[in-house]
């Protein structure tokens, strides 16, 4: 083998793997993002688990990639450990399908139609196809076809150039010594392994075994070991995601390399058992890169039909070989970084966990108010909890959407995204005040302040007031209901009014001497923070209403919305529920 043919085999290699990363994430990306959350919401039973698995894999063509996803869904708790197991089983087979796409680098013909799928015209066609979709059309979805198909034609291009460069070692004595070390069983399925380790990749390993066959100095013997190993090595790249993961995240990771080699072993074990009884004649027959890919699809079938029936078994052994850790759960567990590389789920995991931030809001704020009338240090507590929670979801959140406003976006999940962040500060903000009308509280009750009879009656309308603000705009962010959202800001405007209308009844009992200083800091404190939540939820709501249309300009919009006959009827009713006595 001469050195020019090592360097054409090891550009072959490198446009082989290129091109099957850049039809892969061509086909991701034309999907819309739209297969990963089926994965995790159709994934109840083992046979669907199996064969979504199998579809998603055999369409984004990696098993390695799929179970990266679950192991995210898993590490969210999106998904638990067996049904997860399930989905790894059907990857594992569904990879086998870049086989037979690889296989059409070998299809030939000399005349008529035949002559149109030979190597060269079939990537000739669909490389220019896929350039004419990059270059002359704006939509977005076109230029991710045609990465499918510039990544198929590289991918063929690369087959093509291995196949030519192996092409003489079939005559080496050197080469064929070295392929019968592999036909005994271990040493067959350790270099697999190895082989698959390094290139992170089953179907990229199998791809270049096609390439090697060519030779024609590869038999049943030598390949099915090494196909063997090749299965068990693709768990690489799983188990290396997995090493930020939680304890559930781990034990998914580990149970595509338990699956895979206990697979492999059954399988090798009553392959080998037979064939020691029965000494079949076909082992020695030369593969060729179709009967490579039928064997690998064989292979991992018969994984596949061998271990269905036992997912609990790989949970228990998986468990075994991840023990359980008492960890406290994170509050923002679901901002997976794995899932940034799929929007569809980033998106819909930060919509979940922000709506529990709105939910922890609505319920700091309630819990604080109820601390005016009835102190509790356990309630106070509770509302430093969530007021510190919130800081939490708000850090998190905020790098984690920064991260995704760098992938690439639908119009929808960019008008997603802009919403989460426009509101995110605000329902951190309302928190802060949850937390200082808590600490208004709690001063009162150690320095024993009580306001008047008519300051309670009045304070309370008012609180009433605040806390349905606060209702209305978490129940109407957590529904992405615009139409709720617009009674947020007449309310806010009652809310104001009453502000300002017990900040001169305050006064006047002052002047009297109902009221002292002292309850003058604290009223006008309580003051200040009831505008300003209410103010925060009216942020909230604008955001969602002016971001939905694909516009924001605050002021335009409430100058606008303060002359609807919506606001005005919402408006009254709301004047007319809070009115003071």
């Amino acid at each position: 083998m001469e050195i020019s043919d090592v360097i054409s085999l090891l550009s072959g290699i490198a446009l082989f793997l290129f091109g099957m990363t850049l039809m892969g994430e061509g086909l991701k990306r034309v999907s819309g993002n739209r297969l990963e959350p089926i994965l995790f919401r159709l994934s109840g039973t083992p046979v669907k688990g199996i064969l979504l698995g199998t579809g998603v894999t055999a369409v984004i063509q990696s098993s390695s990639a799929t179970s990266v996803m679950v192991v995210g869904f898993v590490n969210s708790g999106m998904m638990k450990v067996r049904q997860a197991i399930s989905v790894i089983l059907g990857a594992i087979l569904g990879t086998s399908i870049t086989g037979w796409v690889i296989c059409l680098s070998y299809l030939d013909g000399t005349s008529g139609f035949a002559s149109l799928l030979s190597t060269a015209n079939l990537t000739g066609i669909i490389a220019v196809a896929g350039i004419m979709l990059r270059m002359f059309s704006k939509h977005p979805t076109h230029h991710h076809i045609g990465d499918i198909m510039l990544g198929f034609a590289v991918l063929m291009f690369g087959m093509s150039s291995m196949s030519q460069a192996v092409s003489g070692l079939g005559e080496q004595t050197w080469f064929r010594g070295m392929l019968t070390t592999m036909t005994h069983p271990l040493v067959g399925i350790l270099v697999g392994m190895l082989f698959s380790a390094l290139l992170q990749s089953a179907s990229a390993a199998v791809g270049i075994g096609q390439a090697l066959s060519v030779t024609g100095a590869i038999t049943l013997e030598s390949g099915l070991p090494l196909l063997m190993g090749i299965a068990i090595g693709a768990s690489v790249p799983v188990l290396l995601s997995a090493l930020g993961a939680n304890t559930n995240g781990k034990r998914t990771a580990v149970s595509y390399l338990v699956a895979s080699f206990m697979g492999v072993m059954g399988c090798a074990s009553l392959f080998y058992i037979a064939q020691a009884m029965f000494r079949f004649p076909f082992l020695a027959r030369t593969m060729d890169p179709f009967s490579l890919a039928f064997v690998n699809t064989l292979l991992r079938l018969a994984i596949l039909c061998l271990l269905a029936p036992f997912t609990d078994v790989l949970e228990a052994v998986s468990a075994l070989i991840i023990p359980e850790k008492s960890t406290a759960m994170d509050p923002t567990l679901r901002l997976e970084e794995r899932f940034l590389a799929h929007p569809a789920l980033a998106i819909e995991q930060s919509r979940q966990t922000i709506c529990k931030m709105a939910e922890n809001t609505a319920e700091a704020i309630t819990l604080a108010v109820g601390l005016l009338s009835h102190y509790s240090a356990t309630d106070f507590q509770a509302v430093d909890d969530l007021e510190a929670s919130g800081d939490h979801y708000e850090d998190a959140l905020g790098s984690y959407m920064v991260k995704l406003t760098g992938q690439e976006l639908s119009e929808h999940q960019s008008r997603a995204s802009s919403v989460f962040l426009h509101t995110l500060s605000d329902f951190e903000r309302i928190s802060d005040h949850a937390l200082s009308i808590a600490r208004s509280a709690q001063e009162m009750h150690e320095k024993g302040i009580a306001f008047s009879t008519d300051a309670i009656g009045e304070i309370a309308t008012l609180t009433n007031a605040v806390i349905e603000t606060v209702r209305i705009t978490v129940d109407a962010f957590v529904r992405e209901d615009l139409h709720l959202a617009q009674q947020v800001e007449p309310l806010e405007e009652v809310v104001d009014a009453l502000c300002d209308e017990l900040k001169l009844r305050h006064v006047e009992r002052l002047q009297t001497g109902q009221c002292t200083i002292l309850h003058g800091f604290v009223f006008n404190d309580l003051m200040t923070d009831f505008e300003r939540v209410s103010d925060h939820c009216s942020n909230i709501a604008v955001a969602m209403i002016e971001l939905s249309s694909g516009s924001f300009d605050t002021h335009e919009y409430l100058v606008k919305e303060k002359r609807t006959p919506d606001f005005e009827r919402f408006f009254r009713e709301f004047q007319a529920r809070y009115a003071l006595a």
